[in-house]
């Protein structure tokens, strides 16, 4: 830390981390080396699999594979260095990975509540405007409904960044947590806040609570549509839907949680924390996989193909 004029400049900040715990820390760490030495292969081969097999070729593949690729991106923020931590005695973090880990946590999960929302899109237009399907959602479009994710994800990564690198600390430098989130930060601040707060809380609950009600509100209307259907159709698509609204809460839930109220203490935070960046992001692809027997036959085509070629 560096004296500066009359207030001190944080250069670094210390993680209190998930547990003080030895023992603990090393089983915490064995748990998630073991769930992303199969869950994180699994969505590369959700990639791989839609990528070379040219029947799953339609947009539910193509934004299904964005969002494993997303995910994947999502998890590469926080629980490398969260890892690193459990076998550290004093865990810290710079300045600039700070900012860094905070812009790309919100930049990315951003992207992926907008994608989630492409994804609606994508089920509407097949189930209520079926004729009109190939000309609404076609690969150019799909190209840019993936692109306006990833620009809408960094205009709000960019905005939080910009509200927290403003933020005037002043010393403390200790952060509860496992990684470094604008709450955290807000805490440390020698500043009033009530401004910054309000700005962060509008970019981050608003967004969040009109993705949720736009995902349930299209969902709904889908499911109503689904009346109208065949026996058939209504298994196939039902099933599309209900792993769709299962990943909506799955990740909105959580994030509502911790951002959803201004800038108050919330119980668990850590835990709920935990299971937003780390756990659920890897199975949101898994959910829709495990529902899709197309995809679930292209993966045991190409993993035995593998199979036979290595065995050769």
């Amino acid at each position: 830390e560096m004296e500066h004029e009359n207030y001190t400049v944080v250069t670094e900040f210390v993680l209190l981390g998930l547990s003080q715990n030895h023992e603990v820390q090393m089983i915490l760490f064995f748990f998630f080396l073991l769930f992303y030495t199969i869950i994180l292969p699994g969505n590369v081969l959700i990639i791989v699999t839609i990528q070379g097999d040219s029947q799953l070729g339609s947009p539910m593949y193509f934004f299904l594979a964005n969002l494993a690729f997303l995910d994947i991106c999502y998890c590469s923020v926080t629980p490398p260095k969260m890892l690193a931590d459990l076998f550290s005695h004093r865990k810290t973090i710079s300045y600039g990975a700070c900012m860094a880990q905070l812009f790309f946590l919100h930049f990315l999960g951003a992207a992926e509540a907008f994608l989630l929302l492409v994804m609606a899109y994508d089920r509407y237009v097949a189930i209520c405007k079926p004729l009109h399907y190939t000309r609404l959602v076609n690969r150019g479009i799909c190209c840019v409904l993936v692109g306006a994710t990833w620009g809408g994800g960094f205009i709000h990564g960019i905005i939080l960044f910009a509200l927290s690198i403003h933020l005037p600390l002043c010393g403390p430098n200790i952060l509860d947590n496992f990684f470094c989130d604008v709450h955290q930060l807000v805490k440390l601040a020698c500043a009033n806040t009530y401004i910054v707060e309000l700005l962060m809380f509008l970019n981050n609950g608003i967004v969040l609570v009109v993705c949720f009600t736009l995902l349930l509100i299209s969902y709904t209307v889908l499911l109503l549509k689904l009346q109208t259907q065949s026996s058939e159709a209504k298994n196939k698509v039902a099933s599309t839907c209900v792993s769709h609204i299962i990943v909506v809460f799955v990740m909105c839930g959580p994030a509502m949680y911790i951002y959803g109220l201004p800038f108050q203490d919330v119980p668990m935070e850590k835990v709920v924390a935990l299971f937003h960046t780390v756990i659920f992001p890897l199975t949101n692809p898994m959910i829709y996989t495990l529902r899709n027997k197309e995809i679930k036959r292209s993966m045991w085509k190409l993993v035995s193909k593998y199979i036979l070629r290595c065995g050769k």
